[in-house]
């Protein structure tokens, strides 16, 4: 075997070696990025979706004044609908772009950290209370707007009206 062939080997060698090198540590910040997702529960981020779904279906129930008989019915429509969701927005359709999703924002290491951090008791805490608190984060903020929006329709309305004359020759 001439030199040429030997270091030709050797590179292909060395190439294999780091494509399994790299396969490992996509596999690694993958299934980093997927514990995160499990301690953060991102596998019921579409529970307020289905549920909104169902409130749909029984709205239109009642609104047709269907009897409590036709009830049936309706449980078959909502089945139906959560198949239809399932197979758009089912966790087994979402969870491999959540966890490329995280890996591209996250490396390897904040993973870690973030997963570390979650587990904790304090981090279960934040996960918690996290729902509420974006809520009445919410709410304070609505407040706080309702004093803001009369006086920004008024300079909307007064910037349609320069602008209205602007366009006037």
């Amino acid at each position: 075997m001439d030199m040429f062939r030997i270091a030709a080997l050797c590179s292909a060698f060395s190439l294999a070696l780091l494509s399994v090198q790299v396969s490992a540590d996509e596999a690694s910040h993958a299934a980093k990025a997927e514990r995160f997702l499990e301690l953060v529960g991102a596998n019921r981020l579409t529970v307020p979706v289905y549920a909104q779904v169902q409130q749909m279906f029984a709205e239109r129930f009642a609104q047709t004044q269907a009897p409590e008989s036709k009830r049936a019915l309706l449980e078959s429509y909502q089945s139906k609908a959560d198949a239809v969701l399932d197979r758009e927005i089912g966790w087994h359709k979402l969870k491999p772009d959540l966890v490329a999703l995280y890996s591209e924002a996250f490396s390897e290491k904040e993973l870690a950290e973030l997963n570390e951090f979650y587990a904790s008791e304090l981090g279960k805490k934040v996960l918690a209370r996290l729902p509420q608190l974006n809520a009445r984060s919410a709410q304070l903020t609505q407040a706080r707007l309702e004093g803001a929006v009369p006086e920004v329709n008024k300079l909307l309305a007064d910037m349609t009206a320069e602008l209205d004359t602007q366009k006037k020759p």
